[in-house]
């Protein structure tokens, strides 16, 4: 139970702390205009509050990733709290600040034209198809998971393919109506839900004085899955995700001033890292131990696991609020996934997107290819998933490392974790059966030598885009600035 709650606080402290820290180093400019205001057309650029952009952005990011990660990283014991904590504070906020300010800093620019731009165009058209298929598989999983929790509640009176239909629908609409239409209507009544349902669980735990166990580094895995590097890619969202990278664009492009970026951005991923805590005590503390979690998550999956834990925790009517925050999650993520891979596909090919049925002749084709994902294996999918999330993760990192070593600032706040996840990632990918299958002793050589090298190739590029004065930021003196 302490080190729960000393994670909460530490995550608290940590916003006040690192999180202004990270805001210094990078360097607001309270005057600077942004696109919002710039760029302004009313679908995708509009400013709107710091409150409402907060709360968009919370339940963008937050799709089943800071529940269903943690629940199943709950496995390990409780050494994912310390994944959860540390990754939070110096990797997952800090991913999530710089890859927002830098958009801000570039008419709203999504993670694409960003890696082109700081990391060489090469890698603008390998990260814009990367972008394109992570989106489309987050919006595959986040159809798939809330539609099996709505199912365990309406079973009686609907089909599951009804369900899945009537989501997409949602997602149609969310997807090519402007952004204050549904998104910043109804996201800040979503975001209330999600807060008080998470809370609840989490009172509750400490109230019944649930067995929550203490900090240590030892693996309690029921298969002896390796902590290096799996736990870092089964918790992704809640410490580290690289699907932020996709979300926090749409954020930057309503944000009224880069002052409050910290707030938004920072703060956010703050608050996803404490949700993921709370389903992690949960899941370690009510089923009788990792072997009890992994006979319920072999059964049912995660969202058994939710129900199951929401039901005991809050009883029948809490219960059910709590799990329908728990839907609300990931299909207020699925939405802006599907958003972002509109806007994305829009701004590599030029396409203007103010007209509706040019919205549509975007987005149809990706709708098609998700409703045929739905048909896989959620695990596989899910595998899947991590390992692209992350590895748009160390882009991203790589991204604002790049960034702030060219503005002669402390890059070191973003490398440093972006060469741990790409240590990880790489690990990861050359050890499993959906990668290269080699074995884990191979697979660590072989990712530190990949490592090495790109690390290397990462400094050789930073110096001569300093060189060459690389301009960190579009300038501003032509543009429509009505802010």
């Amino acid at each position: 139970m302490y080190t729960f709650l000393a994670g909460i606080v530490l995550l608290i402290v940590g916003y006040f702390t690192y999180g202004k820290f990270v805001e210094k180093v990078f360097g607001v400019n309270e005057t600077r205009a942004t696109p919002a205001y710039t760029s302004q057309d009313n679908v995708d650029y509009l400013p709107m509050n710091t409150k409402r952009n907060s709360l968009i952005q919370l339940l963008n990011i937050a799709g089943v990733g800071p529940i269903f990660g943690p629940i199943m990283g709950a496995l390990y014991g409780p050494v994912a709290f310390l994944w959860i904590v540390f990754g939070c504070i110096f990797a997952g906020a800090v991913h999530d600040y710089l890859t927002g300010m830098i958009s801000i800093r570039n008419r709203g620019a999504h993670l694409p034209e960003l890696a082109g731009k700081f990391l060489g165009k090469v890698m603008k058209h390998v990260v814009n198809g990367f972008s394109v298929l992570l989106l489309l598989l987050v919006g595959t999983v986040f159809v798939t998971a809330p539609a099996e929790l709505l199912f365990n509640l309406t079973s009686s009176w609907t089909t599951m393919g009804l369900i899945i239909g009537a989501i997409f629908v949602y997602y149609t609409l969310a997807t090519l109506l402007p952004i204050d239409k549904i998104i910043g209507r109804f996201y800040p009544i979503f975001g209330a839900l999600l807060l008080i349902s998470a809370i609840g669980v989490g009172i509750k735990l400490v109230i019944s004085g649930a067995p929550i166990p203490e900090v240590t580094l030892a693996n309690f895995h029921p298969e002896s899955a390796p902590i290096f590097p799996l736990l870092f890619l089964t918790i992704s969202c809640g410490a580290l995700s690289g699907f932020h990278a996709t979300q926090t664009p749409i954020i930057s492009r309503t944000t009224q001033g880069e002052n409050q970026g910290r707030k938004i951005f920072y703060g956010m991923m703050i608050a996803e890292g404490v949700i993921a805590m709370i389903w992690a005590a949960a899941a370690m503390s009510l089923f009788n131990g990792p072997t009890g979690l992994n006979e319920i998550l072999a059964a049912g999956g995660p969202a058994a696991v939710v129900s199951e834990a929401s039901t005991l925790m809050l009883g029948a009517v809490g219960g059910t609020l709590a799990i329908l925050g728990v839907i609300v999650l990931p299909i207020t993520s699925g939405d802006t996934a599907f958003r972002s891979a509109r806007m994305i596909i829009a701004d590599y090919f030029n396409f203007s997107q103010k007209k509706t049925y040019n919205r549509l002749l975007v987005a149809l084709p990706l709708f098609v290819l998700s409703i045929g994902l739905t048909q896989i294996d959620f695990n596989l999918l899910w595998r899947y998933f991590s390992w692209a999330n992350q590895s748009t993760a160390v882009i991203a990192l790589f991204v604002g490392a790049m960034y702030l070593f060219v503005a002669k600032k402390n890059y070191w706040i973003s490398l440093i974790p972006g060469i741990f996840m790409l240590m990880a990632t790489t690990t990861y990918i050359l050890n499993a059966p959906i990668g290269f299958g080699l074995e884990m002793n191979i697979s660590y050589i072989g990712a530190a030598i990949v490592t090495i090298i790109l690390v290397a190739v990462f400094f050789n590029a930073a110096k001569k885009s300093r060189y060459n004065q690389i301009p960190l930021e579009e300038d501003i003196s032509d543009w429509n600035n009505v802010a």
